[in-house]
């Protein structure tokens, strides 16, 4: 018995012992896990000591970042056309439907900067970019403050046509940004050549929409150039949206016509049912044989209706401003096929576009002679058809009637311009007067003079 009352307390003490222990385990494992962080701060802490107290490193790290921007080819001719600028990178239609793009300093970049090294105008394979953060920039940048906005196009930005696709998706994100991401300048590129600059109708607009004068970036200096911001835009319109789209048109309409002066509430006359024609013509190639007799066939049809004016003008007379202040008070337009017709941009929607074109086109021109049917449905207005001219000199020596044609000037035919002019003159009355009836006019002024930039 007294051996089993001593075993007893043995087990007893045990365990008190035991109890004993685990309450102070916690405690025990909480000390060990404070020691040990002091522990690697204390040696982080050493770590930046020894940096901070050692400037050689410091250089000597900014030179490993430098020295990590790598330069690639700006076009890569491995790619398709629509990605070979910037390659490695994709684009996207960010923020949600705009036309696809990258953007500089991005989470896509990690927060580096776009730098390009672009001193060739004939060969896209000779310039280069390169991505760099801001505070190890490779040697010899040049740092540029501000957004850039930088296009790449296959095409052209001194042609109208062709310019403005490449300007509408920066329209276009610029009201989108609520008018505040303004440029600081403008990088341009064609097949990755650096280009010097728009057209003098292109620069306006661009100046118009974005209420910033136009500075571009012609790489001249030695040395790479580094944007400070940037978005990129390299496939035109690819990704913009139907309704982006028609709103970025509406913007630059707005835009321009503000920038120009013109009083957008009353752009549409003070007779909201008035029909005015314009006739834009052009001068040499694809011209009118016979503007007056060409002129006289829609005066005729125009006196038959009620309200109705026809204006005539030359396109390479007139100034930017001028072209907005005349396209502004025009419902329908006709004129030749060409560059002129990029005009059209500054009416209202729903008006109506009348187009012709001399003998050839038709038969060897191919999709490109409807841009201007693309770009009416764009801008939401009426391509009410065209006329090709049936007649012309033959083409002696040339197997091509095309490269023959382009540019011969065009004939008419009173008793066909006469019919088609007064069909659409009378559907664009009956429009114009439906909408009057429909809208107030207080409501149509309000609309007419908000610039939307969302």
């Amino acid at each position: 018995m007294k051996q089993l009352a001593t075993k007893k307390k043995a087990i007893a003490n045990n365990v008190s012992h035991f109890k004993r222990a685990v309450c102070l385990l916690p405690p025990l494992l909480l000390a060990a896990v404070l020691y040990l962080q002091f522990q690697t701060a204390t040696g982080l802490f050493s770590s930046i000591s020894r940096i901070v107290s050692q400037p050689a490193a410091i250089d000597d790290l900014v030179d490993r970042l430098r020295a990590s921007a790598t330069f690639l080819p700006l076009k890569d001719t491995r790619e398709r056309s629509e990605t070979w600028f910037i390659s490695t990178h994709d684009d996207v239609s960010e923020p949600d439907g705009e036309a696809k793009n990258l953007v500089f300093p991005s989470a896509a970049s990690a927060g580096r900067l776009l730098c390009l090294a672009a001193p060739s105008r004939h060969d896209g394979t000779r310039n280069a970019y390169a991505l760099a953060w801001r505070d190890a920039l490779p040697h010899g940048a040049a740092l540029r403050p501000g957004l850039s906005f930088v296009s790449e196009t296959a095409y052209d930005h001194s042609n109208l046509w062709h310019g403005l696709t490449a300007l509408v998706p920066f329209a276009s994100w610029h009201a989108r940004s609520g008018c505040r991401a303004r440029p600081a300048r403008w990088a341009l590129f064609h097949h990755g050549e650096v280009r010097a600059g728009m057209s003098g109708w292109l620069t306006a607009l661009a100046e118009a929409a974005t209420g910033a004068n136009m500075t571009v970036e012609t790489f001249d200096a030695p040395g790479p150039v580094c944007f400070e911001e940037a978005v990129v835009f390299r496939r035109n319109l690819e990704g913009l949206t139907r309704e982006r789209l028609l709103g970025a048109f509406d913007f630059m309409r707005c835009k321009a016509r503000a920038y120009c002066g013109v009083d957008a509430s009353s752009a549409g006359g003070t007779d909201p049912t008035a029909l005015r024609v314009t006739l834009l013509f052009r001068s040499g190639g694809r011209a009118f044989k016979d503007e007056v007799a060409v002129t006289r066939v829609f005066q005729e049809v125009c006196a038959r209706v009620t309200g109705c004016t026809v204006a005539a003008a030359h396109s390479d007379n007139v100034t930017f401003c001028d072209q907005v202040r005349l396209l502004s008070a025009t419902d329908v337009l006709i004129s030749a096929h060409g560059a002129q017709m990029t005009n059209l941009l500054f009416m209202d929607r729903n008006s109506s576009i009348m187009e012709f074109y001399p003998l050839g086109w038709r038969q060897r021109a191919g999709g490109g002679q409807f841009v201007y049917r693309w770009m009416a449905d764009r801008a939401g207005m009426r391509h009410e058809g065209s006329w090709w001219d049936p007649n012309g000199e033959p083409c002696p020596r040339s197997p091509d009637i095309l490269s023959c044609y382009k540019n011969r000037q065009i004939g008419h035919d009173e008793a066909y311009f006469a019919q088609w002019a007064a069909r659409v003159f009378a559907a664009v009355k009956e429009r114009k007067a439906r909408r009057a009836a429909e809208v107030p006019a207080s409501e149509r002024r309000r609309k007419a003079a908000t610039c939307n930039c969302s």
